[in-house]
């Protein structure tokens, strides 16, 4: 077995490259195919939010995105033709994105690919998925992970051969897409519905004063016209309308026409390089996993387009599969697989309410619920509640994972019940952690002094890597403070992910005397203190586990650190090796 044979991921969309290229960033290889003859030229979906760029950053394209991109300043939303409310953007603390992007898909799509093949990978183009068999599919159980032996088969229709290619995968991820062959495949119900509307969307230039900076929503009784600004110039116009079953693109005279309709006076359509026509759905897989077999973007789930939300569901879900599924293929718990589910599943269902409820709101068609509609909007505009709510839903930078089965809290358990206390030196319980401590909370950014072993001056752009973190934080003398972190090293070193996990030793100054240069751990000060101040109250050192997402997976201040690696899937195996 090679590892090119472990993981076969169908569909090259942001989706699929996001998987595979956190695969490969985390030691292990896959193979990706796609049915189009190449990338996308389509610019369809346009909007990255900062949750989503959080973890386009973890695989380093952040950078090349937003040089391609165009910030957006806010949205504002109008009826009657009057501005009736709106949201700014930008004011979103503790990211370095505070501002969504406008990015066309298909660029998105050209940077992930350009970094897959960076990362020694590649996409089979013209390859599609010709048949699937799954067996055993409660072999995903097993203490093996499933690794053992596969249980998926799938025969490949591969162009030039003359004849179907076999191929047995260990684990099958479908990114394939609404109409996924994967889902089909594995017996995966898709539930939901479809709006009862045609909609309408075109590229191109317009004259007449669209707006530059900003998202529109223009909501008439006839519909809705939405105007968004992009990169490089020209918009997108994107309309609604009485279903037809029409699934010819829009001419410019249609869209002229439901400009004319619905925007303000002397709106013109100059030419256009892109339209189409679509229906939407909303709709979600009925699980995300069958034993080896995984759903991931819009084979999970789709989402009407208002709020920009499924390629940034699809991102996260991507990143999210990829660096477990590593950890499981490098040796940690295969129970780790389950909390995919349990962590996307509900993300994807928040964002499918979210604009879900957007999409109804443009709808309305009664001259009542029209006039409760905008008051409403112009209440929540005016007290802020539109910005304190609706941008960090939009924005996914809440990962909402404290029920999740991966991320134990505080460690060693105490109480049987397992809450979330510890035990002091002393024996006595310490007061509940602050929400920062809170297992599955992504960790607010603090600055920090670097000493050696990173040159990253926060602890964000550290955790911007991707990777698996042990941040041990001083307490107590700094002798304890580097015994702990050099056991932390060690302890990391022998972890099915010791070549993806970093180590740093946070303290509240700099060492008068100096430090180990040679140390395996990196060392910072951590001049925020939002770190250091913790662990001051229990006079030892405090040792947090952050996942690659920057979540906060278990924390201890217990002297045994095999009880925290034992308590943390991707390192019990550094227990074994010492049992």
């Amino acid at each position: 077995m090679t590892q090119t044979d472990t993981v076969l991921i169908v569909g090259a969309g942001p989706t699929g490259l996001t998987t595979a290229c956190t695969l490969l960033q985390h030691g292990v290889d896959c193979r990706v195919i796609d049915r189009r003859k190449g990338p996308a030229s389509e610019p369809k979906a346009l909007i990255l939010w900062s949750g989503a760029l959080e973890v386009l950053r973890r695989i380093d394209v952040a950078d090349a995105l937003e040089k391609r991109s165009l910030p957006l300043s806010g949205a504002s939303y109008w009826s009657n033709g009057r501005r009736t409310g709106g949201v700014r953007f930008g004011a979103l603390a503790d990211t370095a994105f505070p501002h969504p992007l406008c990015v066309p898909q298909s660029v998105t799509e050209g940077v992930l690919y350009d970094r897959l093949l960076r990362l020694g990978g590649d996409v089979e183009w013209d390859t599609e998925l010709a048949e699937v068999q799954i067996t055993d599919p409660a072999s995903s159980a097993r203490g093996d992970g499933g690794l053992a032996s596969s249980n998926v088969s799938v025969t490949l229709s591969v162009p030039g051969t003359g004849s179907p290619a076999p191929f047995s995968p260990h684990w099958l991820v479908g990114a394939d897409g609404t109409h996924s062959k994967v889902r089909e495949a594995a017996g995966i119900s898709f539930e939901g519905s479809t709006y009862a509307r045609d909609f309408l969307l075109g590229d191109g230039e317009f004259s007449g004063g669209l707006p530059e900076g900003e998202a529109q929503y223009h909501l008439t009784p006839e519909g809705v016209l939405v105007v968004v600004p992009l990169p490089g110039g020209g918009h997108r116009v994107f309309f609604d309308r009485d279903a037809t079953g029409e699934v010819r693109p829009p001419s410019d005279e249609d869209l002229q026409k439901l400009l004319t309709a619905r925007g303000p006076k002397g709106w013109r359509v100059d030419s256009t390089w892109w339209r189409s026509t679509f229906r939407v759905h909303t709709k979600v897989a009925g699980t995300f996993r069958a034993g080896p077999v995984f759903l991931a973007g819009d084979a999970a789930h789709c989402h009407s387009p208002a709020g920009g939300q499924g390629l940034n569901t699809g991102v996260q879900d991507g990143f999210n599969l990829g660096w477990k599924l590593a950890a499981v293929i490098h040796g940690a718990d295969p129970a780790l697989l389950d909390s995919y589910e349990a962590e996307r599943r509900p993300a994807a269902l928040r964002a499918l309410r979210n604009s879900d409820r957007q999409t109804r709101l443009w709808m309305l068609r009664s001259g009542p619920k029209r006039v409760l509609r905008d008051t409403l909007l112009k209440v929540a505009t005016a007290t802020g509640a539109l910005d304190r709510k609706i941008v960090p839903e939009l924005a996914q930078l809440d990962p909402g994972l404290e029920s999740s089965p991966a991320v134990p809290g505080a460690l060693p358990k105490t109480d049987p019940r397992g809450t979330t206390s510890t035990t002091n030196a002393t024996g006595t319980k310490n007061a509940r952690r602050p929400r920062l401590l809170r297992p599955g909370v992504r960790l607010p950014d603090t600055p920090w002094q670097p000493l050696h072993g990173t040159g990253a001056p926060s602890l964000h752009e550290f955790l911007a890597a991707g990777r698996h973190a042990l941040l041990v934080v001083q307490g107590g003398s700094a002798d304890l403070a580097d015994a702990t972190a050099r056991e932390a090293a060690e302890l990391a070193a022998r972890s099915p992910v010791g070549s993806q996990t970093d180590v740093v030793l946070l303290t509240d100054h700099r060492p008068r005397g100096g430090w180990d240069a040679s140390a395996p751990y990196a060392r910072a000060v951590d001049v925020g203190r939002k770190l250091t101040a913790l662990a001051e109250a229990e006079q030892r050192p405090l040792v947090i586990y952050v996942r690659p997402d920057g979540a906060v997976g278990a924390w201890s201040s217990h002297p045994d650190l095999t009880l925290l690696a034992a308590g943390v899937s991707v390192l019990g195996a550094a227990v074994e090796s010492v049992a």
